[in-house]
This record gives C-alpha cells, structure tokens and sequence, in this order.
C-alpha cells in the first residue's frame, strides 16, 4: 500500500510541477469524496479546481515539505506559491504574490485517493490578494495587554 500511495502523492506533486490538472485521472478516483468547502466532490471538479488555480496563479510553484503515509492514509504538508493574475475563486487578479500553506489527507483504496480532507490557511491568502484586511502587527500580543 505505502508504495502505491507515494506514487499517487508524487502524482500530486508532479501535476503542480507541470501545471497539467489531465493528472488527476491518475491519482482522483473518480466518486472522490472532498471535505474541502470550496471543491465539490468527484474527480471533474478536482480537475476544474486545479484548472482554475493554474489560470489565477500561473507562476504557482508548490513544495512538498513532509509526506506521511500510515495504512490507508497519506497525509502531505505543502507550501504553494505565486503570483495572482487571474481571477480566484472569484476575486478579481490582484497582481499580488500569494502564499497558501495545506495539509492534505488523503484515504486510499483501489490504488487511487478516493477521499480527502485539508486545513488551509485562506483567512491569510484573502488577506494577501486585498480582500480582508491585514492584522497591525503584534495585534495578538497587544490583546488584553494594559
């Protein structure tokens, strides 16, 4: 099993390297259950998804910090990064440069992802691209402080 998940997460890697969402037929089942609110479920929206990240952020570079793979979980720690020139998830380009950080759970059966689940940090990248706006540094550390 871990061998066939690596290969399936190396999949994953290599569609960001590539900018080729077709690689989703290679590691999405195509019944794929996402707990992710902003993809709905199965392998088409997985590929629509990607599609339009590749267009809002078509510098995206994205870097596998860890890969953990226990049983029928693979669990991966990524950092992407680029420009926003294009519309995403419906926010007009703001030319700005964009850092979004996952962890992604993958569940595997059949030798494909056939469920997901990540904590993103969104709240950070709508900061970034102008649509909330930034905390004033130290602002945490000033809570409560007299």
């Amino acid at each position: 099993m871990s061998k066939d998940a690596q290969q399936l997460a190396a999949t994953y890697l290599q569609m960001h390297k590539t900018h080729r969402p077709d690689l989703v037929d290679e590691y999405v089942a195509v019944d794929y259950r996402n707990h992710n609110p902003f993809v709905a479920d199965g392998r088409e929206a997985n590929r629509q998804l990607w599609t339009m990240f590749y267009a809002a952020l078509p510098d995206l570079e994205v870097t596998q910090e860890d890969l953990i793979v226990a049983g029928d979980r693979v669990v991966g720690r990524y950092t992407y990064r680029g420009t926003q020139t294009g519309e995403l998830l419906g926010i007009p380009a703001s030319g700005n440069a964009v850092e979004m950080r996952s962890i992604d759970i993958w569940r595997v059966a059949d030798g494909m992802f056939v469920e997901h689940w990540d904590e993103l940090n969104v709240l950070e990248v709508f900061q970034q691209v102008g649509v909330i706006p930034q905390l004033p540094v130290g602002a945490v550390g000033a809570v409560g402080a007299a």
